[in-house]
């Protein structure tokens, strides 16, 4: 099976490919909803060996490093959310969240302040007044859509990826020394957006247990329509030890 490579565009972390878009390109190689887990920051612009484990399975390695393996999960997450949030709220929340005072991650291909437009995807994702949701406007560029001018699945998966850890990690009130890493992702893609059309991603916080946060997300259309949903778990560490790992990815 021909390797998985991940294009420096598409980082998160410093050296490390974007955890969402990471997990979208290794979705692809599956049927139906499926759950990524990533075990090690995926590498950036290296060859990664792709192993079948049947039709429901697949793991990827760098070497003999397991980076990540997956698994067909049918019937979650719902395209559910915990309320609408219109596009007004979305431009009034956008760029709020208090990471914006300062980034982690200034270059990531998702969220980060750094990227340009038709180069990022620029979701900056801000608390919603008097609720427990986080929202952000996005208007996809056509440069990371298919022929058909519409998004390409692994980008609606990164999409959805930053804005759920920013909402897990305000709403856990972490301390300012303290990142987190995506850890598993499952997504339920129902509509692909078009390039050129306005939409807004919105995400909500979980649970906290120990290191693990759980957060939700969603992609809304333009009428409101949830196009689609994903639920993710983030790990907490130390920004010096993210370091080390991003440096060991590189």
């Amino acid at each position: 099976m021909p390797a998985l490579t991940i294009p420096s565009r598409f980082c998160g972390p410093p050296g490390s490919g974007n955890g969402g878009y990471v997990c979208g390109r290794i979705a692809a190689y599956l049927d139906g909803q499926v759950t990524v887990t990533l075990r090690r920051p995926p590498p950036l612009a290296t060859p990664m060996a792709v192993e079948r484990g049947g039709e429901s399975s697949v793991r990827i390695h760098h070497g003999r490093t397991l980076i990540a393996e997956a698994a067909s999960s049918p019937g979650s997450p719902a395209l559910e959310i915990p309320g609408p949030v219109s596009m007004a709220e979305a431009r009034t929340a956008a760029g709020r969240a208090r990471y914006y005072s300062d980034p982690v991650f200034p270059a990531c291909f998702v969220c980060g302040t750094g990227r340009q437009l038709g180069d990022g995807l620029r979701i900056f994702p801000g608390p919603v007044a008097g609720r427990p949701l986080w929202a952000a406007p996005w208007t996809p560029d056509p440069s990371v859509t298919d022929a058909s001018g519409r998004v390409r699945p692994e980008v609606v998966w990164a999409a959805l990826d930053c804005p759920s850890g920013i909402a897990a990690a305000e709403a856990a009130d972490l301390a300012q020394d303290t990142a987190i890493l995506l850890g598993r992702m499952t997504a339920s893609l129902a509509v692909l957006p078009a390039a050129g059309d306005q939409y807004r991603v919105i995400a909500w916080p979980g649970e906290r247990d120990g290191r693990k946060l759980t957060a939700g997300s969603a992609l809304l259309g333009p009428g409101g329509q949830v196009l689609a949903a994903a639920r993710a778990v983030w790990l907490t560490l130390p920004r010096p030890v993210l370091a080390l790992a991003a440096e060991g990815a590189s």
